[in-house]
């Protein structure tokens, strides 16, 4: 019997992706802060992943049975973290910040067993530019109240804004949720949903060059 997923995440766009794999879940809310800013001193990916784990391991707690998945996304600008702006302000001075240039979107990914407490982690990076947008779109944008609950201020699949000219790596990383590297994370800890997952999967996974072991 294959044991129930729990997705240990707030957000739309986790549980939208999730959906795609084509397996049942069910979306538990971890009692922790999900800001996508750094909790702990160290490299960004060891930053995303412990995160990732903090909220995976929140749930598995309550649950005792069952795999929890949980990620958390970081934006980083040169050595930077750039987290979810805390409001209209701080998102007009990120977007500013990235505007015409390269920056770092990274996932980190946690699946945790409830049930026997085994975790792993991973993380996914995926290079972004931005286009050289305009003041203007950028209070427009800032005005619709997106950027607020986003990682970087900014939504890479937002088809008015469209802020993002091209990227190096996984789309589905950057909207908040790697399908193919969970899809090996969810291997590593037992739970091979492989054969039922690639035809359910966005069209932008055709190019992903992460590679399901």
């Amino acid at each position: 019997m294959t044991p129930q997923l729990i997705l240990a995440s707030r957000s739309p766009r986790r549980r939208d992706l999730l959906a795609h794999l084509g397996v049942p879940f069910r979306v538990v809310v971890p009692e922790v802060e999900e800001n996508g800013a750094p909790a702990s001193s160290g490299q960004p990916e060891e930053v995303a992943e412990t995160l990732a784990l903090v909220k995976a391991e929140a749930v598995a707690r309550d649950e005792r049975e069952g795999i929890v998945i949980a990620a958390d996304t970081i934006v980083v600008d040169g050595d930077t973290i750039l987290g979810k702006p805390a409001d209209g302000a701080e998102a007009a001075e990120t977007l500013c910040r990235l505007r015409g240039r390269e920056h770092r979107v990274i996932t980190g990914l946690a699946v945790v067993d409830a049930s026997s407490g085994q975790r792993v982690a991973s993380h996914v990076v995926t290079a972004v530019r931005m286009r050289d947008y305009s003041h203007a779109e950028i209070a427009a944008y800032v005005a619709r109240g997106d950027p607020l609950d986003k990682a970087g201020a900014y939504a890479i699949q937002d088809e008015q804004f469209q802020p993002v000219v091209s990227y190096e790596g996984c789309y589905c990383n950057v909207v908040g949720l790697p399908l193919k590297a969970l899809l090996t994370l969810l291997r590593r800890a037992g739970l091979d949903i492989t054969s039922h997952s690639f035809e359910e999967l966005p069209t932008e996974c055709a190019a992903c060059p992460i590679v399901v072991d």
